[in-house]
């Protein structure tokens, strides 16, 4: 019913229901003109044949040759360790465009904040962890610290970055950016933390809308690609 919605399905479950006798009977043809099925149609005269969508002849095949379903599923997984080492690389790549981005980012600190503090009442780490947190907060909606005392295991190696998604990395990287530049701009921090707020939101919105439009489409070239009934 997916991608055939004038599939008979009454018929359907006559079929079913008498599945198993040793007087049932079932041809392509018979299937293809009772159940208005789009999966399979037959080809008659002398190059005819039975033809299928390969997602059924994939499991007809399996079912029948132990050897070609062993094949089906390593190559599954020879393909799904492909995608995922290409997504390990576009995210190590997202992820070293954000450190960079935050040396830009505490260059600025450096240059432009902590000149103005006390450095024997305020420590440096102090106002770079600070600067951090305004990324966080704008990001995430909260801190680092938060994070750590919400998950102190996974804290003991890693921190609440290592588990953002890649629109949320692109979206750190751009946001880091933005908070160096209006550093040097002389802005204060609550002006910032909103600019940043608003910005994390709009791209973050594009760019998780932006995704799931691709998700759709990739869903539709499945349905189209599916044989006509004949």
């Amino acid at each position: 019913m997916i991608y055939n919605p004038d599939f008979k399905v009454v018929e359907f479950d006559h079929f079913k229901s008498e599945a198993g006798l040793h007087t049932f009977v079932l041809s392509v043809a018979e299937w293809i003109n009772k159940t208005n099925a789009i999966g399979l149609y037959v080809k008659r005269g002398k190059y005819g044949g039975t033809y299928a969508h390969k997602d059924i002849a994939f499991e007809f095949a399996s079912a029948i040759s132990p050897v070609f379903k062993l094949y089906l599923i390593k190559e599954f997984q020879h393909l799904k360790e492909k995608e995922n080492k290409s997504r390990q690389i576009e995210w190590n790549a997202k992820r070293f465009l954000t450190k960079n981005n935050y040396l830009i980012q505490t260059d600025a600190v450096k240059n432009y904040l902590l000149p103005q503090k006390d450095y024997k009442e305020n420590l440096q780490w102090l106002a770079y962890a600070e600067e951090a947190d305004i990324l966080n907060v704008a990001l995430f909606g909260f801190t680092a610290k938060a994070w750590r005392e919400t998950n102190p295991g996974l804290a003991k190696k890693n921190n609440v970055r290592d588990f953002a998604t890649i629109n949320e990395l692109t979206v750190l990287s751009n946001l880091e950016s933005h908070n160096a530049q209006m550093i040097k701009e002389g802005k204060g921090k609550e002006e910032r933390f909103k600019s940043l707020q608003e910005i994390a939101e709009y791209q973050l919105n594009v760019l998780n809308a932006a995704e799931q439009i691709k998700k759709i489409e990739v869903c539709d070239n499945d349905i189209t690609s599916s044989p006509p009934a004949l």
